[in-house]
């Protein structure tokens, strides 16, 4: 019979193994694992509730289409909109009551877009470029990895995203799946996809 100690080390053995061994397609289980949670943060990313705001240009999109935003809205200087047009004229702290209509401007804490100096695009980006975008600190204002996952657990304006009012559509996995898709990926070595 086996000691408990034994048994430890050959379940940690075990384990270095399923994570490590390539599977039929070359890949290790950890990259597999790996890929799976930075596809689930992509598809919340880059679904309309976040990338709306994440915008090459200056601006913004509004609904699930994408449409340029209505009132010839602009980013502005420091993402709050162009001077006499702030977000905050329209945006309130929280979402407008249902009884002002499907389309009523959403609110939450300190509605803005990112800044022009730091974007963070996710529009129209390949995984392998969004994923270069989420680990650059010029493009997250000085974020690293762990900040940006404190940014997406805890930042009221992310969390908008899956209390969004209106007719808005959800991203496709909730806010706590999405944070542990992301620290996942971040606990994996945060790979980026292949080209």
């Amino acid at each position: 019979m086996k000691s408990s100690g034994s048994l430890a080390i050959g379940s940690a053995a075990l384990l270095a193994v399923t994570l490590w061994c390539p599977t039929a397609n070359g890949q290790s289980d950890a990259s597999s694992r790996a890929a799976r949670a930075f596809e689930t943060v992509r598809s919340v990313l880059q679904h309309p509730r976040c990338q709306n705001c994440h915008i090459p240009g200056d601006a913004p999109l509004q609904f699930d289409s994408g449409l340029r935003h209505a009132q010839n809205v602009l980013r502005g200087a420091t993402g709050h909109g162009a001077i006499a047009m702030e977000c905050a004229a329209c945006h309130q702290t929280q979402n407008s009551p249902a009884s002002y209509g499907v389309n009523a401007p959403p609110g939450a804490p300190t509605w803005h877009l990112p800044p022009p100096e730091t974007k963070m695009v996710f529009i129209d980006l390949s995984p392998r470029a969004l994923c270069a975008v989420i680990k650059d600190r010029k493009e997250t204002g000085g974020k690293d990895l762990q900040a940006m996952l404190k940014h997406v657990r805890d930042d009221k304006l992310v969390g908008w995203g899956w209390n969004p009012g209106g007719v808005r559509t959800l991203p496709p996995v909730t806010r706590d799946v999405f944070v542990r898709a992301f620290k996942e990926w971040m606990d994996l070595g945060a790979p980026c996809p292949a080209a």
